[in-house]
This record gives structure tokens, sequence and C-alpha cells, in this order.
């Protein structure tokens, strides 16, 4: 009990825009270098050390790219809607910062997906897309991503902004399941799981390898960057308060 109030009492405290900016900063730069690490590292490995797929040929080292994208196109959406339900049921400001500084992020990652796949997908399937099941999910999530940003954009009271698109994202969830078990649910061309599978992944361990070094990769860039984002989004929202004018004051 007393651990679980130690940690409330930090989420609290990190949560004030004054000590989130001041922590975050000293944070940025150990999950900068360390993405930066790992996705030169898996990147060569995957590229030039992991083995030639016996059905793929070379062909399949996209995958290092394209999975840890479609991977971090779904995880940013969660905390997107994670962080617009703690704004809507305890008022936490810093919540709605987070989740509005994700938004671009997972829109890329998304992109990043359907781009890769696509390049994928000609010499596998014969075309740049066809209405998969996978496929067509992936594109709703993009849109979801684009209508959150243009629902922001279209609402001039930051408060009533932050709330609908709180609630655009929660809807939006639903999309996520969907996208994860199309491959089991309905007759689709994309593969089944590979890596995620609850006995052991069908992939060889010097393919996966390197495909966990990018999603974690991926993953550790990703926090870096909402938390840039994220520090100057309570800079403009604060700027009116003292802590900001010292700083300001400060580099000055």
């Amino acid at each position: 009990m007393n651990i679980w109030k130690s940690v409330m009492k930090f989420i609290y405290h990190f949560a004030s825009p004054k000590h989130f900016y001041r922590i975050s900063g000293k944070m940025i730069p150990w999950f900068g270098w360390i993405a930066a690490i790992l996705l030169v590292v898996g990147s060569i490995d995957g590229l030039f050390f992991a083995p030639v797929d016996y059905q793929q040929g070379d062909s399949y080292r996209i995958i290092f790219i394209h999975v840890p994208a479609a991977w971090m196109s779904m995880f940013v959406y969660m905390v997107m809607a994670t962080s617009g339900a703690i704004a809507l049921i305890w008022k936490i400001k810093l919540a709605d910062v987070i989740a509005s500084s994700s938004a671009p992020i997972g829109a890329a990652f998304t992109f990043l997906a359907l781009v890769t796949g696509a390049i994928w997908g000609k010499p596998m399937w014969g075309a740049w897309w066809v209405w998969d099941a996978r496929l067509t999910s992936e594109l709703i999530l993009l849109f979801l991503y684009l209508g959150y940003m243009a629902l922001e954009a279209a609402i001039e009271d930051p408060r009533a902004a932050a709330r609908a698109c709180a609630i655009l994202a929660i809807v939006g969830v639903i999309n996520i399941p969907i996208i994860h078990y199309s491959v089991e649910w309905w007759n689709t061309l994309h593969q089944g799981a590979t890596v995620t599978k609850f006995d052991k992944p069908s992939i060889h361990i010097s393919m996966l390898i390197p495909l966990l070094l990018m999603a974690v990769g991926f993953k550790l860039y990703y926090v870096s960057v909402v938390l840039i984002r994220a520090r100057n989004k309570v800079l403009y929202n604060e700027q009116n308060n003292r802590w900001v004018k010292d700083i300001v004051k400060a580099q000055s």
C-alpha cells in the first residue's frame, strides 16, 4: 500500500507542468541516445547480417522497419486514448498534452507502416495495395490520427478541443483489436503473427534480434520526441506563470 502511495505521489508530482519540464529535460538525452544506438545496430544487423529468407529473398528485410512501425502505430494510439481517459477522469492537464503531442508521431508511424507495407506487398502479392482487412483497418487508423489533429485545430477553446479529442481517441480504440486480430477473424492476404505467438515465435532468432532492437529503438525514439513536443506545449500553455518567465529570462 505504501508503494502504491509512493507511485501515485510520483505521478502527481511528475504531472505538475513545472516538474515535468524539469524531469523530462533530463530524460530526453538518455532516451534519444539509446534509441539512436539501437536503431543503428538493428538496421545494420537486419540489412547486412540477418540471413536471406528462403521464400522472399532479400525483399523481406523491409520487415525491420514495417513491423516496428505498425506496432508503434497501435501503441501510440493506445497512449493517446489512455491519456485522454486520464484527462477526462482525473482532470490532469499533462495527459492532454501527451495525447496531443503523440498524434503527429503516431500518424507518421502509421503512414510509414502503410508505405513500407505497400513496398513489401508489391513483390509478394503483385500489387501495391489490396483491400485486405489489416491494411484497411490500418488505413482507418491513419484517418483517426488525422481526424484527431483536425478536430483539435478546428475547436478554438483548448479545453473543449481536448475533451472532444479525448472522446474521439477513446471511441477509436475499437479499431486496435480489429487491426491486431484481422488476420485471424477474416480471410486475408496478410501473414499471421510470427513474433507474438504464445508458444514461441516462428521467426529465426537471427531475424528476431534485429527486429526487436528496431522495435525498442522506435519506442524510445517516440518517448524522446513526445517529451520534446510536450515540453514545448507546456511552455506555451504555462507562458504566463512565473516559473516559465524565469526560464525565459535565464536563457535570454
